[in-house]
């Protein structure tokens, strides 16, 4: 694909932009969580030592801080050429552990745990996977 503005090529990337865009819908609805306690408790600086405060606050960042990363690793991977299935099973794989680590944090359960090693496990993968796909030739 050529961009007829510029001249240059232009590289479709369709498995991530699908994740990324999935991933950022879950970013904003932990954002509006955080909203949305810090309006029951009328704060809006700090944690005032609310438990569902500081929960809905660290499943937020801790998306923030682990989804980039495992975005930019499933970004390089498509552009080494990665195989489409592959691609879509961390991709999925990704959205999966964050979500059920979010809610874990939120709901102080368990699955928080399964979450975040669910998305150390992605984020191995990937790039396992990335360079086992050789991209320096």
């Amino acid at each position: 694909m050529t961009n007829p503005l510029l001249g240059t090529h232009l590289f479709a990337v369709p498995v991530t932009a699908l994740y990324a865009a999935f991933n950022l819908f879950l970013t904003v609805g932990l954002s509006i969580n955080v909203s949305r306690v810090r309006g029951r408790y009328n704060l809006w600086r700090g944690d005032g030592g609310h438990a569902d405060l500081i929960a809905a606050i660290r499943a937020h960042g801790n998306n923030v801080e682990n989804v980039p990363l495992a975005l930019l690793l499933l970004l390089v991977t498509e552009l080494c050429g990665g195989n489409s299935m592959a691609l879509h099973a961390f991709g999925g794989a990704l959205l999966v552990a964050r979500g059920a680590h979010a809610f874990g944090l939120i709901a102080a359960s368990r699955v928080q745990m399964v979450g975040s090693l669910m998305t150390l496990g992605v984020q191995l993968g990937l790039a396992g996977y990335m360079l086992w796909l050789r991209p320096w030739g």
